[in-house]
């Protein structure tokens, strides 16, 4: 007997909101927050947009020693950590710690302290490297920093799948607890990488964009768009066996009843031209949920603004849904926050269920222009209300990952 699995609670730092009830709102709104990069010195670079979080006092949830410890993207896991389990109401005491799981990737890791470590190396010496530096960049320090403040005893792991890294964490979650190995987990994704190395190496293999107006930088299914924007922050959701949420009287948001996974064993840094595993990891997404692909009321893209991505996958949602991918609304969280690397699947996991929530699908902003192929319903600059009940959020990463989780709407 499978277990179902739905989702509890939920938090978010990114760059339009600092709390998952802001980020949702602005999201709403299409609010724009790709602004010019003030962390770091762009002199030299061709890159001068970024999604940067924004006013966020990281000492008020975390103390001066936590922080000088834990890289920017452990940072920004904790406190949207923080915030998923006090919307979960989660009473520590009451749980079974040891099948408490945490699953929380990141698609690069600690490339703020890598940085400053190699500067520090160079000009100061190798006895002045932190003894810090190696537990400080390591992927699965979020996830391990998570489990020892929540005392999560369960399977602690880290997934990294590139840009498809939040959504594998929440699926693979998802199955953990489906098998029955686990009754609750903290999983999603986090990352940090708005450095000089990051932003020069992505640029330089053309994957940016460097446009100059930050209204036009990220504009997924644009006939104008040219790379995507780099983005920061976390998304995590608290999951748990229906059994167990309603056991303990839980708010249920939504459930998550399809996860697909696949590669297309193609290219390293190209999605496959015909999007056939990526049509694949959506179909296998719905056939997990017992559902038809025409039940699919919302999809939430991976839509990053380059040239290459938004036109494979929009064949990948043709090929998945034939003549019913146009009467399915799609929309790019990515217009407004940019690209999160491997919290990007996170964060747009909680926008399907707002959406489903809300019966409010948020829009693709910057939009303007369509090109022959891109000939879909991509919710264009305003969102819109709709009657929702499975929402698809679709994830591909360098290397060819491609992940799909369905959500479906609580009744």
């Amino acid at each position: 007997m499978k277990n179902r699995v739905v989702i509890t609670g939920m938090g978010a730092v990114t760059p339009i909101g600092n709390t998952e009830a802001e980020f949702w709102e602005n999201a709403k709104s299409g609010k724009l927050g790709i602004d010019t990069i003030k962390s770091i010195d762009t002199e030299g670079l061709d890159v001068k947009f970024a999604g940067e979080v924004k006013n966020l006092d990281i000492e008020k949830f975390l103390d001066k020693k936590e922080c000088r410890r834990l890289d920017k993207f452990t940072q920004y896991a904790l406190i949207a950590s923080m915030e998923a389990v006090e919307n979960a109401k989660l009473d520590l005491n009451q749980i079974d710690k040891d099948r408490f799981a945490v699953i929380v990737g990141s698609g690069i890791g600690g490339f703020n302290t890598n940085e400053k470590e190699f500067k520090t190396l160079h000009t100061k010496g190798i006895k002045r490297i932190s003894p810090m530096y190696i537990p400080m960049t390591i992927i699965n320090a979020a996830a391990a920093n998570i489990a020892i403040k929540f005392r999560a005893r369960g399977m602690c792991t880290s997934v990294v799948t590139a840009c498809a890294t939040g959504t594998n964490s929440i699926g693979d979650a998802y199955r953990h607890i489906k098998d029955g190995y686990a009754d609750i987990a903290i999983t999603g994704g986090c990352e940090s990488s708005i450095t000089p190395i990051a932003i020069a190496g992505f640029t330089n293999m053309r994957a940016l964009s460097t446009s100059k107006n930050k209204t036009k930088a990220s504009i997924p299914f644009d006939k104008d768009r040219g790379g995507f924007v780099m983005g920061e922050g976390a998304g995590i959701l608290v999951i748990e066996s229906l059994e167990h949420a309603k056991k303990r009287g839980a708010n249920i948001l939504a459930e998550i009843v399809g996860y697909g996974s696949t590669c297309d064993a193609y290219h390293i840094t190209s999605p496959s031209p015909e999007g056939v595993a990526a049509a694949n990891a959506m179909k296998n997404a719905v056939k997990e949920a017992n559902v038809k692909m025409n039940d699919v009321s919302y999809i939430n893209a991976h839509g990053t603004s380059t040239y290459y991505n938004d036109l494979y996958e929009t064949r990948a949602i043709k090929n998945a849904f034939g003549e019913d991918a146009k009467n399915i609304p799609i929309s790019s969280t990515k217009s407004m926050i940019g690209h999160l690397l491997g919290a990007a699947g996170a964060v747009e996991s909680i926008i399907c269920i707002r959406a489903l929530n809300e019966g409010f699908i948020p829009p693709t902003i910057g939009y303007t222009e369509s090109e022959e192929e891109l000939d879909l319903d991509y919710v264009p600059n305003k969102g819109r209300c709709a009657d929702l009940k499975y929402a698809l959020n679709n994830s591909l990463g360098f290397g060819g990952h491609n992940a799909c989780l369905l959500f479906k709407k609580w009744d």
